[in-house]
């Protein structure tokens, strides 16, 4: 049996009737905008979607990258790519970046309007000759194609550092409206493996805007206060099965299985 839905959970659940702040992730948020149903059916009435695979490569590369970067924040120097991409920035040191990266803890805001504590785990941050910070994010991939940020699924990369510019902000930095993607593309064109994947390296940058937080966040606080199922996200796979499996079991015995 799933250890995932044994029952019902009773932790990181809305209660409308509590005082006390409420924690959400990027993650969170960005379901809530792909599907503000499944966002509910996790945070109000406690089942979460099946989790997906862990992407052990891509986690990989990100360890990776961040030890070449730590390196250069300890020095104060700029990484090689930063100077092949015209970055003029160095990695940016502050006693909590740790914990700014670590996954469940991450850079934070107590929101006191909603009464929600806001998360989210970076990569990296640079700061440029202006003292402002620059959000950057790594990301992996193997395609034959340039790697780029056109296609409609990576909106969710761009409310990604939009969402940190804000978090950091509301920290009381100054914050660069450009963020930063280090962009990893696996070469599957080699004309052999032997035991090593080669990566080319591409900094794209990206400028963001804040502009969407504040409302999601009103739109966020309404739901969850809301006793009535949101509608499904137009494209949301999850819904879509729901309804699929309950039309083909409406009626049938629970014997079948």
């Amino acid at each position: 049996m799933s250890k995932y839905y044994t029952s019902q959970r009773t932790k990181n659940i809305f209660d409308p009737k509590s005082s006390e702040p409420f924690k959400l992730s990027r993650s969170r948020i960005d379901t809530f905008l792909n599907c503000p149903r499944c966002f509910y059916i996790d945070r109000r009435l406690g089942v979460d979607r099946p989790p997906g695979y862990p992407f052990a490569l891509n986690s990989a590369v990100d360890a990776l990258l961040k030890k070449e970067f730590d390196v250069h924040r300890a020095a104060k120097t700029q990484h090689p790519l930063m100077k092949t991409y015209g970055v003029d920035a160095v990695p940016f040191q502050h006693p909590k970046m740790d914990e700014w990266r670590e996954n469940f803890k991450g850079v934070q805001y107590h929101d006191t309007k909603f009464n929600f504590i806001l998360t989210g785990a970076i990569d990296d941050i640079w700061i440029n000759a202006k003292k402002q910070l620059w959000i950057v994010d790594y990301k992996s991939t193997s395609k034959s194609d340039e790697v780029n940020l056109d296609a409609s699924w990576q909106i969710g990369y761009k409310r990604q550092v939009e969402f940190y510019q804000w978090l950091l902000r509301k920290n009381g930095f100054s914050v660069s409206d450009t963020a930063y993607f280090v962009y990893c593309n696996g070469n599957a064109d080699a004309h052999a493996f032997d035991g090593k994947l080669e990566f080319n390296v591409k900094i794209i940058p990206y400028q963001g805007s804040d502009a969407w937080v504040e409302k999601t966040l009103a739109d966020i606080k309404t739901c969850l206060l809301s006793d009535v199922l949101p509608a499904a996200g137009n494209e949301c796979d999850y819904c879509a099965y729901r309804e699929a499996a309950l039309n083909v079991l409406g009626g049938r015995k629970q014997t079948l299985f």
